[in-house]
């Protein structure tokens, strides 16, 4: 049995670059970082950032491009592709890449309130004006191996209004 998947928790470290296929398909690509945190034997606190390469394909990734920007939080489930290709200058080189099977949207800072629905009608608890609004820690998830059409997932189900993006 075989297995190639990864699980990443980060956040972008470039806007995302939107590009089309000659085929009108929309790929798009970012980067990601993840941080690592330990203590040493000699009991010194030690970080390292790991960097990550992502690509996303088909209506997620005009998502991506619309709703993430350099510093969001993302998380991202996919598959490992490692590729060669030669430079302009005729040089080899090997990029390992993250090809995005699923992808879920990271919260704001808390201190920002624009694109979170905050519950109305009645018996919901209005939000006192003082106090500033926390942003929901969980927010949809979209599943790249479910098709856009029919049973798929849908705009609604996204609720992508303008005016008031899910996240």
């Amino acid at each position: 049995m075989n297995l190639n998947k990864v699980f990443l928790i980060g956040r972008l470290t470039s806007d995302v670059n939107l590009r089309m296929t000659p085929t009108g398909q929309p790929v798009a690509s970012f980067g990601v970082a993840t941080n690592r945190n330990w203590t040493d034997k000699n009991g010194q606190k030690q970080e390292e950032a790991e960097f990550h390469n992502v690509v996303i394909w088909g209506r997620q990734a005009e998502l991506a491009n619309q709703y993430l920007a350099k510093g969001r939080m993302v998380m991202i489930e996919g598959r490992l592709r490692t590729r060669s290709y030669q430079t302009a200058q005729g040089e080899k080189r090997i990029r390992t890449e993250i090809i995005t099977e699923r992808m879920q949207f990271g919260p704001k800072s808390a201190g920002k309130q624009e694109g979170f629905s905050l519950p109305r009608g009645e018996g919901a608890k209005q939000p006192d004006s003082s106090a500033q609004a926390e942003a929901p820690e969980v927010l949809e998830t979209i599943d790249l191996n479910e098709p856009l059409s029919g049973g798929g997932i849908k705009d609604e189900a996204l609720n992508l209004d303008e005016d008031n993006p899910p996240f």
